[in-house]
C-alpha cells in the first residue's frame, strides 16, 4: 500500500505589481462564486478561468491547480476568523468574559454569512488539509485561545488552560457549523449564540472556582 501523495498547495508566485495583485483578485473572486455555485465536486481551474475572464495558462502562473485555489480561499478564512477572535479577545478594555461573550456573538454571525462557502470548502478539505502549508493558519485560533485563557484563568495551571482553549476552539467550530447550517440569517442564530456564549462562559466560571 502507497501512501496517498501530498498536494502541492503552495502559490508559483505572488503578486509583484498592481495588475498581477488584481489578476490574483480576480481569480480568488471567480472561484467563490464557482465555488458556491457549483460547489467542490464540479469546482475546475478551467470554470475559474471562465468566470474570471482569463486564460488557463494566466491562472496557472499562480496557482499550479484547483487544490492551491481552494486551500487560499480557506486559509484566508481561517486568517479572518483568526483576526477577527485576536481583536475580540486581546481587549484589555473589558473582562475576559465579557470579550468571550461578545466573540461567540461574532464568530456565530460569520459562520451564517459564510455558510454557502464554507459548506463548499469543508467538502474540498481533503484536497489539502493534509499539505504541510494547512497547518499553520488552522493553528492561530488555536493560539488566540491559549492568550486568552491566560488571563481568564490565571490560577489555573497551564494543562488546564490548555485543554480549555481546545475545548472552546473545537466548540466554536462544531458548534458554530450546525447552527449555521440551520439558520443562515445571523439574526435568526443570535438565540443559538446566546446560548453557545452561556455556555462556554458557564464553563471557565466554573474552572475559575475550582
Amino acid at each position: 500500500m502507497t501512501d496517498r501523495p501530498i498536494p502541492r498547495i503552495s502559490a508559483r508566485k505572488g503578486p509583484k505589481q498592481a495588475r498581477s495583485a488584481q489578476l490574483v483578485a480576480d481569480i480568488l473572486a471567480a472561484a467563490v462564486q464557482v465555488l458556491e455555485k457549483e460547489g467542490a465536486q464540479r469546482f475546475t481551474t478551467a470554470r475559474v478561468a471562465e468566470r474570471a475572464g482569463v486564460s488557463v495558462g494566466s491562472l496557472y502562473q499562480y496557482f499550479p491547480n484547483k487544490a492551491a485555489i481552494l486551500f487560499r480561499l480557506q486559509a484566508d478564512e481561517w486568517r479572518e476568523t483568526g483576526a477577527l477572535l485576536r481583536d475580540l479577545l486581546a481587549d484589555p478594555s473589558r473582562p475576559p468574559l465579557d470579550r468571550l461573550r461578545t466573540a461567540v456573538h461574532a464568530f456565530v454571525r460569520s459562520e451564517c454569512e459564510e455558510a454557502a462557502m464554507r459548506g463548499a470548502l469543508d467538502d474540498a478539505a481533503p484536497l489539502y488539509r493534509d499539505a504541510p502549508e494547512a497547518q499553520e493558519p488552522r493553528l492561530a485560533g488555536t493560539r488566540t485561545l491559549q492568550a486568552f485563557m491566560a488571563e481568564a484563568l490565571p490560577g489555573a495551571p497551564d494543562a488546564t488552560r490548555t485543554l480549555a482553549a481546545e475545548l472552546v476552539m473545537m466548540t466554536l467550530g462544531d458548534v458554530g457549523k450546525a447552527i449555521s447550517e440551520r439558520h443562515r440569517a445571523p439574526e435568526a442564530a443570535e438565540p443559538y449564540a446566546a446560548a453557545l456564549a452561556d455556555m462556554l462562559c458557564g464553563y471557565l466560571e466554573g474552572l475559575r472556582v475550582r
